[in-house]
């Protein structure tokens, strides 16, 4: 079994969208509406769906809650990626949670993209 998507939940389907193809190299497969729904795609063809929240589903995101619920996590083939990475997020428009540092056997760092979704950067060699 292979998982071949996840869907995440945002107030602005197209910041969100955008920060994740710009920042971390995943394609923009579709996009339906304005603001209604992306479907995202990395290279090994995982989808990540950003989505507005769903109210039969209790119609709440991160940002909504104040809260972080979850994390998205990109491994990263390089540890000298990690920093180029950071400094990228760092020189642009994301919310950064500290610096790169060893944890858990590994380089990495988090950040905060559009609609208060966490991400976790890493490299383990």
């Amino acid at each position: 079994m292979r998982m071949n998507h996840i869907d995440i939940h945002v107030p602005d389907v197209a910041a969100t969208s955008a920060f994740l193809v710009r920042h971390f190299g995943l394609t923009l497969r579709e996009m339906r509406g304005v603001n209604g729904l992306a479907i995202l795609e990395d290279d090994s063809g995982l989808e990540i769906v950003v989505s507005r929240p769903v109210e039969k589903f209790g119609g709440a995101e991160q940002q909504a809650l104040g809260a972080v619920t979850y994390h998205l996590g990109f491994i990263q083939p390089e540890r000298a990626e990690i920093d180029r990475l950071y400094r990228e997020l760092k020189a642009g428009d994301a919310e950064l949670v500290g610096e790169p540092r060893e944890m858990r056997g590994g380089y990495l760092f988090y950040c905060i993209a559009p609609g208060r979704v966490l991400i976790e950067v890493g490299w383990r060699g």
